[in-house]
């Protein structure tokens, strides 16, 4: 089989040219970074997880008509997704207090925010992804007013769906983060969910102890992220339930 040819390489994957006009293969890969990567490990069964739990919420996503660059799911670390056009935004929304909101605003961590709240930060690792208001995007010309409508919308539809799902088996979404990517069909432009949707990028805890079950098991030493990343998959259906340790992953 011919050598894929690799068009980039992030943190926690890798994208090849796709088989097909317009598609692209994201690799999933086992490593952790946090604290803009200064803190590095490799997580054996991580990547095989987050491909499987972002296929359930694109999936999901796509069949209530948000759009998404989902396609299909290759194996266990590989998805096709539709080439796009990547937005320099990190869309973030919020749900309770936590991490640096916590940090900048001095409220602690858990409490209720009286509304959803969405926040954008420049996607440039060297500067460390910096929190920007509208007024610097529309200024810079990362995207356009119209666009900011779009992104707002999405990223609240996002909310209200995961938020859903997570509370319909004991979960509660605190935050998470969503890229957004522009397709073009002809001379129609068109915002879609890019990236991916994991633990990676959200915050979950348990209703009822405050587990942690997201990336911040492993940015606070709280235990094995393996284990809190399996179990949103168990609750969710994504692994078969099992009486061993280590559950056996669905291909």
């Amino acid at each position: 089989m011919a050598r894929r040819k690799k068009i980039y390489e992030g943190k926690a994957k890798i994208l090849y040219e796709g088989p097909e006009p317009g598609t692209i293969v994201q690799y999933f890969k086992d490593d952790a970074t946090a604290f803009n990567a200064e803190k590095k490990d490799v997580i054996d069964g991580k990547g095989v997880l987050n491909n499987r739990l972002s296929e359930y919420f694109m999936n999901g996503l796509n069949q209530i008509g948000v759009p998404t660059h989902f396609i299909r799911r290759l194996n266990m670390r590989e998805q096709l997704v539709r080439n796009c056009e990547i937005v320099p935004l990190e869309v973030i929304v919020r749900n309770f207090a936590a991490g640096t909101m916590s940090k900048r605003l001095g409220i602690a961590e858990g409490t209720q925010l009286p509304r959803p709240i969405v926040e954008y930060c420049y996607k440039d690792d060297a500067l460390g992804d910096p929190l920007v208001t509208e007024e610097h995007i529309a200024a810079f010309g990362w995207a356009s007013q119209q666009d900011m409508e779009d992104i707002l919308s999405l990223a609240l539809r996002v909310n209200d769906f995961m938020s859903g799902v997570m509370l319909a088996v004991g979960i509660r979404l605190v935050d998470f983060k969503i890229e957004i990517g522009r397709v073009y069909e002809g001379d129609f432009q068109r915002l879609i969910i890019a990236d991916e949707i994991s633990p990676d990028s959200c915050r979950l805890w348990d209703i009822e102890t405050g587990q942690k079950l997201d990336k911040d098991v492993f940015r606070r030493d709280l235990g094995s992220l393996t284990d809190a990343y399996s179990e949103v998959a168990r609750r969710l259906g994504v692994l078969p339930k099992s009486n061993v340790s280590k559950p056996t992953l669905i291909n």
